[in-house]
């Protein structure tokens, strides 16, 4: 390089460098979760009523309110670590865990095309998403301000993950009494929306179940969905199955469903999975995507500069592969089944307007409750429930206005405790229109 070592020198070319502009100045503020504040409004109920019980159905942690990973699990993974040791690993993981998830997680056949090199490690789910909505920007039509497309009450980091990485949010079309699920013509009129904005849609997410209202959409209908998307010129589908062994049914098989694609077609799919709720691992932060070869290695490059994913918590879903992974969750899949069951059954009962399909959540309409005090919207619901009838919900206000007469109630607990909350739940309702 000829330029004196006394002159400053720009790391890329000219033609490369990010143009100035006041984006940042000019976005909306991004809002910290209050889902990790909800259930705090408990201890006022607690100081007030010593004697009583409380109630958490906002939790979307079974590590908090199931037993979480289990010790033989944790103990296994240790070994792993002590043998492995504490130098630098990948950005991507390491080629154990990578083989673990191919061999004995997904069992992925070898004719699908798919193998080690499409896995990557992340520290837990926020994490991967991160990742790919970066990847799904820069792969897809390689612009910032395009659109990724969610349903119309989407999980709250879901709505701010992409907006911080310079993606914007598009709410599909979408109905309450079909669970404002996503429809392949409310996926086309999107995209029409978008193109009249000047925009394209770089990604569009399905989450079964979801998250949240517990939705649950057939393996038919997801590929219907994503073959929709991709048609009209969505550059990237994401799905999110990271509640799909929380159930009653099958977990989804990625052999199976993959087969359903064109080899064009699945360099254009992202899998997102891991041991956050299924395994009751919240704060170990495992999660893994699965994705085209040349997906993964942006991802990688771009990891090497940002977050690298702990060995200990690749070890322990390894530990949990390695016993097969049925049995080693089954200390959150049963209680949060019979928790199901049980919610059915009460919701049928009340005769409340609800959506329960599977994974951790029901979402329950509140709307004449929240009318008869006058409020607009559940979000002093959440408050006044916990405080004056110590049982913890989210308010769907949280997720989007379009949940704004809605509340999650999370039955990832034991029976008793699902049974005990959905009747301070009602308790705490009913009082409402006296």
């Amino acid at each position: 390089m000829s330029v004196s070592n006394a002159a400053p020198v720009l790391a890329v070319d000219e033609k490369s460098l990010i143009p100035v502009s006041d984006r940042l100045k000019r976005m909306a503020e991004i809002p910290p979760s209050r889902m990790f504040l909800i259930n705090k409004s408990l201890k006022t109920f607690k100081e007030r009523n010593p004697n009583e019980k409380t109630f958490d159905a906002s939790q979307g942690d079974g590590g908090a309110s199931l037993p979480g990973v289990p010790r033989p699990i944790l103990e296994r993974a240790l070994e792993l670590q002590i043998e492995h040791g504490s130098a630098y690993d990948m950005p991507f993981g390491t080629e154990a865990y990578r083989k673990s998830v191919v061999e004995q997680y997904w069992k992925l056949d070898s004719s699908s095309g798919w193998g080690t090199a499409n896995v990557l490690a992340s520290t837990g789910g926020r994490d991967a998403l991160v990742k790919a909505y970066q990847a799904m920007l820069a792969l897809g039509y390689g612009r910032e301000g395009d659109l990724i497309l969610l349903s119309r009450v989407p999980w709250i980091s879901y709505n701010w993950g992409p907006y911080g990485v310079g993606a914007n949010v598009l709410w599909a079309p979408g109905d309450p009494a079909q669970g404002w699920a996503h429809s392949e013509d409310a996926i086309r009129e999107s995209v029409k929306f978008a193109e009249a904005q000047g925009r394209k849609i770089a990604g569009m997410l399905i989450a079964n179940p979801d998250n949240p209202t517990g939705l649950t959409v057939s393996v038919e209908k997801q590929v219907s969905l994503a073959k929709a998307a991709l048609e009209a010129g969505v550059a990237f589908v994401l799905f999110d199955w990271m509640y799909h062994y929380v159930t009653d049914e099958a977990p989804m098989n990625l052999n199976s469903f993959l087969k359903h694609f064109s080899a064009e077609e699945r360099k254009r799919i992202l899998f997102l999975d891991g041991i956050t709720k299924s395994l009751g691992g919240s704060n170990i932060r495992n999660c893994h995507l699965v994705a085209d070869e040349a997906v993964i290695k942006f991802i990688t490059a771009r990891a090497s500069h940002g977050v690298i994913p702990s060995f200990f918590s690749q070890a322990v879903a390894m530990a949990a592969y390695e016993m097969g992974f049925d049995k080693a969750a089954q200390a959150i899949i049963q209680p949060t089944n019979a928790s199901r069951a049980a919610l059915k059954n009460l919701l049928v009962e009340s005769g409340w307007q609800h959506i329960i399909g599977k994974g951790y959540y029901a979402f329950i309409h509140v709307g004449e409750f929240i009318r008869a005090k006058g409020w607009a919207d559940t979000e002093p619901l959440g408050q006044y429930l916990a405080e004056n009838h110590g049982v913890a919900v989210v308010p769907g206000a949280f997720f989007s206005p379009f949940g704004g007469e809605w509340i999650r109630f999370s039955y990832a607990t034991p029976v008793e405790k699902t049974v005990g909350a959905f009747q301070r739940l009602t308790q705490g309702l009913n009082e409402l229109k006296k």
